[in-house]
């Protein structure tokens, strides 16, 4: 019918009747116009007042499903199969250019498994990707069990000494609130990395394995948890003076259930090391931290820089979130906010330069998780449902829409014409998912789902270090952007 409308109207202004064609015109917006006022109009008229459906407003909502023939397909197709199968862009199905111009060398894909320790595991692969260059070693790889025990005792130390630290506060009071509400979770973030690694240091993977409960981490979260909410009501009833020593022997009780669950961490062990081509580096005893002075030797505490483009905020401000930390006397997760485009500039600068980098996303948007790529095109949303979803980063932050969930370690970037085009993540999935276990997205994935990113001091400029100085903004524990990364 649009093009039955124009075509008079086209033809007559060639043939210099300018004004039928605006006498058209203003035909057509103004019953337009009546038309859509007189739609409102009739909504406001079967609103219920009180704000509820009336039967009236009922009737009208219903209208909104027309029972066509596309509808009806589509309604057949969706009640026995998945959206996001549907949504899949027939016109984006071919994989990728796997091909990076820059790209940094490391060698195997770790699993997570059935745990929210994806941030553990981006830190440690930032740390042996180092250290397998270095050294030319194979596919070595440090414990993620090893960390994973003390974060989880860090954990429970934090929430026992958060309760200490509010027991004159009401069970009303949202800190308090939030307290119980998250008693020990195995996500978090990359200062848990830095604290942990500088306060107990690492072993190598086969020093001590991963478990079944290291590996699926929901039953064995439960049980504490529970033991720590009974620990917290004790503490809030107990005398202030009595508080320490009753946490100590709180703490004695999660450490037992911890070894039964994960193993016992190594104080002392031997190691050989080897190089790629099986040959002895050096056999040594070790305690856990000189093996990793030793061999890494990096001061986690002070080398790094976290940065996070949140536009819902404002530009050039440093945050700090609360008890947004895996040790309770370590930092504070805190973050220099800044354009997407500096994080890019950064990270192409860090990956020319052989160095991986921590990396967060909120990896479940447009993820095609058996090609291994994130990109915008991947899935068509809007056309199989007849709408659209317009939001831009800043507005789906501010309504809770989209956020950092999955931390993953930045390897490679394929620049083209001086600009970046494409990106890739080693992830922690395994080696079978993805793209031999990484994950490829486009440079406009970039722009709008990725948050985070942790890099070495040496590629930050100096008006950003400058930035850094400036007194942090205390956000809350509970703010949306700052939930754990799993």
């Amino acid at each position: 019918m649009e093009g039955f409308v124009g075509y008079p109207a086209i033809y007559h202004y060639f043939y210099g009747n300018q004004i039928t064609i605006m006498r058209q015109s203003t035909i057509i917006l103004a019953a337009a116009i009546a038309l859509l006022f007189s739609g409102v109009a009739s909504a406001q008229q079967k609103a219920d007042p009180k704000g509820g459906i009336s039967p009236e407003m009922l009737k009208e909502i219903r209208t909104g499903y027309e029972g066509t023939a596309s509808d009806k397909a589509i309604k057949n197709a969706l009640n026995s199969t998945g959206i996001s199968i549907l949504a899949a862009n027939s016109e984006n199905i071919a994989m990728i250019d796997t091909h990076f111009s820059d790209m940094v060398k490391t060698k195997g894909i770790t699993d997570q498994k059935s745990s929210g320790r994806c941030w553990l595991f981006s830190g440690l692969n930032v740390l042996r990707a180092r250290m397998i260059d270095k050294y030319d070693l194979g596919a070595f790889t440090f414990s993620q069990n090893y960390c994973f025990f003390y974060d989880q005792l860090e954990k429970a130390n934090l929430f026992l000494q958060g309760v200490i630290d509010t027991k004159d506060k009401g069970f009303d009071d949202r800190e308090v609130d939030w307290l119980f509400s998250n008693p020990i979770g195995d996500g978090g973030q990359f200062t848990g990395v830095a604290n942990l690694i500088m306060k107990y240091g690492v072993v190598p993977s086969d020093v001590m394995p991963e478990t079944f409960n290291a590996n699926s981490t929901g039953q064995m979260r439960t049980q504490i948890a529970t033991k720590l909410r009974e620990d917290g009501l004790k503490l809030r009833d107990a005398k202030a003076k009595d508080c320490q020593a009753l946490k100590t022997q709180m703490l004695k009780e999660i450490y037992r259930m911890l070894v039964l669950c994960l193993g016992e961490p190594p104080q002392e062990f031997e190691y050989t090391m080897r190089d790629s081509k099986d040959n002895v580096i050096s056999t040594k005893k070790y305690t856990p931290l000189s093996f990793y002075n030793e061999w890494v030797g990096v001061d986690l505490n002070n080398s790094y820089v976290m940065l996070m483009n949140d536009p819902s905020r404002e530009y050039g401000k440093v945050y700090e979130i609360a008890y947004d930390r895996h040790v309770y006397d370590g930092q504070n997760w805190v973050y220099l906010n800044v354009p997407i485009e500096t994080i890019k500039d950064i990270a192409i600068a860090s990956i020319k330069d052989n160095t991986a980098m921590y990396f967060s996303c909120d990896v479940g948007k447009f993820s095609d998780r058996k090609k291994g790529t994130l990109d915008l095109a991947n899935f068509d949303y809007g056309s199989l449902f007849g709408t659209s979803f317009p939001m831009d980063k800043k507005q789906r932050i501010m309504t809770h829409a989209s956020g950092s969930s999955h931390a993953m370690t930045l390897i490679a970037v394929d620049i083209k014409n001086g600009k970046p085009v494409k990106w890739m993540v080693e992830n922690s999935w395994g080696a079978a998912s993805g793209y031999k276990g990484n994950l490829i997205m486009t440079d406009e994935w970039f722009n709008e789902y990725m948050f985070r990113l942790v890099v070495e001091k040496k590629y930050v400029p100096e008006s950003l270090k400058a930035q850094l100085a400036q007194k942090p903004i205390l956000l809350p524990a509970w703010d949306p952007m700052f939930m754990p990364e799993e």
